[in-house]
């Protein structure tokens, strides 16, 4: 169902790859394996009726569904396929990064469609699942999207450490994939989407894990760390720092209410 891959020619490329390791194929998936999927996508309403739908400032107009059992048969072959064994070795020699782990739970991947005046901020990803002792390690995206037109926007964007530049900015056209390392420098986002009505922007999304710490890992475990882009200075400056106080505070009351239920079952 995957293309060939020429594991030693992916490899050097990922050896200079700047401004972190990454690699981007075109023409991933077998033609008509890809078509399939394509055409097993769910609609923008459908998919806001099974999964969840971001609305932040940071995230809007965006939903995802990450249970796998809701997903069409062929968007579940695509699943199963990215977390094979074989798949597996060939990405952890390519990006080398020994043991790496799929994720069956889907945290964060799955179906990703984005609505018109959709986007995603540059960020960098949680880094460490506490429950399951997994390390967040690269990120994979799929893209389904027939005929995108460059002024729709929508771009994957690489940026680097300092949030100045952006080195890369891939379309995301129709069976093209991504896959970039995850770190506390992998600064990443979707630019604006800016398709007509009726239009939707389609990825799936996989991620991978390893047991071991990454030789860059402090220590320090963290969620989305988002960060404006140069010419965001608004969102920067106001409206990023207003909703994460706003987030810590629902998160503090949050805890509050779970401490108050602790002690009245106590005492009940």
């Amino acid at each position: 169902m995957i293309n060939p891959i020429d594991r030693e020619a992916l490899r050097a490329q990922v050896r200079i790859a700047k401004p972190f390791p990454f690699f981007a194929i075109d023409n991933f998936l077998q033609p008509e394996f890809a078509e399939d999927v394509h055409a097993a996508f769910p609609s923008f309403e459908e998919v806001s009726q099974l999964g969840h739908k971001f609305t932040a400032v940071n995230e809007k107009n965006k939903v995802q569904v990450t249970d796998s059992s809701l997903f069409p048969a062929p968007i579940h072959a695509l699943h199963t396929q990215l977390a094979a064994p074989e798949f597996l070795d060939l990405v952890s020699y390519v990006m080398d990064i020994p043991r790496l782990i799929a994720d069956p739970k889907l945290a964060g991947g799955g179906i990703h469609e984005t609505g018109p005046r959709g986007h995603l901020d540059v960020h960098v990803d949680f880094n460490y699942i506490p429950e399951r002792q997994l390390h967040r390690r690269l990120n994979i995206l799929v893209y389904f999207n027939k005929d995108w037109q460059s002024k729709w926007g929508g771009e994957i964007e690489l940026w680097d450490k300092d949030v100045k530049i952006c080195h890369h900015a891939f379309m995301p056209i129709f069976n093209r994939c991504v896959v970039f390392e995850t770190s506390d420098i992998s600064f990443h986002g979707v630019a604006a989407v800016r398709c007509p009505e009726g239009s939707v922007r389609k990825s799936f999304a996989a991620y991978y894990y390893t047991k071991e710490a990454p030789p860059h890992w402090t220590g320090d475990v963290h969620s989305t760390i988002f960060k404006a882009r140069p010419d965001e200075y608004f969102k920067g400056k106001i409206a990023m720092p207003v909703e994460q106080a706003a987030r810590s505070l629902q998160d503090g009351w949050r805890g509050v209410k779970q401490s108050i239920k602790g002690v009245l079952g106590k005492n009940g």
